[in-house]
């Protein structure tokens, strides 16, 4: 198991002095855009605009002895990145690159103690820019106002190690509803669409550690229920996690939430799977079609004992990992539901709410780069440390 300690090697870097590597080309989400990045002082303030491609999660904080600016983005290429002409009388150097799988930084020194006094990620007729505004301050708030927050943008995993060292895990991401079913709609946000966009973050967050990823929908195109499960099998996935965002029509619920089949709903849903027509495709590995309804659901059952706990500790390592990242969880975000998806006997399946629609507070967050992304942190950290520990169990189990 690798542990990312991203938010410690910036600091150990930024209080070290040391250089951070080089700007290379990355697989990142985005790229900085040379002629809309440019750093201006004005009286008593200092303008600092870093052009992306895609806006993305970030934080900024102040460090001080000697005195920095620290920006730590989900990863960028810096690649084109006008240092030179970023160079003012107040910042006076610029280090970019690489602080871990999956996140980037910048080290700007600063030549007299500024605050922070915006900082904000703008989106513009399809563009994208890191905005932010320093304003001169006395040494004193200047150190007062220094240090790593205590919320981290850049959340550690722990990356899954398979026993045997050869073997890639495997995750199914159902982005809810598509083409037809637009799911829920709330003031211009559709449910589909949200959920296209973070299943793709969600599957860069997992493919940056290693992790093999397919999507049931990789469009806004209608996917039946039962052709989403059965994708799962297909590839061997190790779990299955579908991403929804609901809208309540009576009553009112906000947070993230986390479902996985009733237990004492596995009779029926077995019974629902041995009564479909080709049963040979509703239990990996094993041709039901010769079997009668009675033998098929037994055996379905049977695996059914294996999976549902599976998905149980799952559906709890999300919850853990949105609440270590700092996303908002509902005050029951541990829940049961009779959803068609999870039926699958063999592969361990949770859908995750990630918010309501209905509700403005998550609307709002599930719209901003920003709070997003620590949704995607925390799934990302959530399915990483399961498929680390489910890993070890069925080793042990083997034993």
């Amino acid at each position: 198991m690798r542990a990312v300690l991203a938010g410690l090697l910036v600091w150990l870097l930024a209080l070290g002095g040391a250089g951070l590597a080089t700007a290379q080309d990355l697989s990142a989400l985005a790229r900085v855009d040379a002629e809309r990045s440019f750093a201006k002082d004005r009286r008593g303030t200092t303008t600092l605009q870093l052009g992306l491609s895609i806006p993305v999660p970030f934080r900024v904080y102040t460090l001080d002895d000697p005195r920095q600016l620290v920006i730590e983005l989900s990863e960028v290429s810096w690649g084109g990145l006008p240092v030179e002409d970023m160079l003012t009388d107040r910042l006076s150097g610029i280090r970019a690159g690489t602080l871990a799988p999956g996140w980037s930084g910048m080290i700007v020194t600063l030549s007299e103690p500024m605050a922070i006094e915006e900082a904000q990620m703008r989106t513009t007729d399809g563009d994208a820019g890191l905005a932010l505004r320093l304003r001169t301050t006395s040494a004193e708030a200047f150190a007062a106002a220094a240090g790593i927050p205590a919320s981290a943008a850049a959340q550690p995993v722990a990356a899954a190690a398979p026993s045997d060292g050869n073997v890639t895990p495997v995750i199914v991401l159902d982005p809810g509803h598509g083409g037809v079913d637009p799911g829920a709609e709330r003031d211009g946000v559709n449910e589909a669409d949200l959920m296209l966009l973070m299943a793709r973050e969600l599957r860069e967050a997992l493919r940056r550690e290693g992790v093999e990823v397919h999507l049931t929908r990789d469009s806004d195109v209608f996917v039946g229920l039962p052709a989403r499960a059965s994708l799962a099998r297909q590839v061997g996935a190790d779990a299955f996690v579908s991403l929804h965002a609901d809208a309540l029509e009576v009553g009112y619920a906000e947070g993230a939430t986390a479902h996985t089949l009733p237990e004492d709903a596995s009779d029926s849903a077995s019974a629902l799977l041995a009564e479909r027509g080709g049963r040979d495709d509703i239990l990996s590995g094993v041709d039901l079609s010769g079997q009668d309804d009675q033998i098929a659901t037994v055996l379905l059952d049977l695996a059914r004992q294996d999976t549902g706990p599976r998905s149980e500790r799952l559906k709890l390592s999300i919850i853990d990992g949105l609440a270590d990242a700092g996303a908002r969880i509902n005050t029951r975000p541990s829940r049961e539901a009779h959803f068609a998806v999870l039926r699958s006997a063999d592969v361990p399946s949770v859908l995750v709410e990630v918010g309501f629609l209905s509700s403005k507070r998550d609307r709002i967050e599930l719209q901003s780069p920003e709070k997003r992304g620590r949704i995607i942190a925390g799934l990302a950290q959530g399915i990483l440390g399961w498929l680390v520990t489910d890993e070890t169990e069925r080793a042990l189990n083997r034993q």
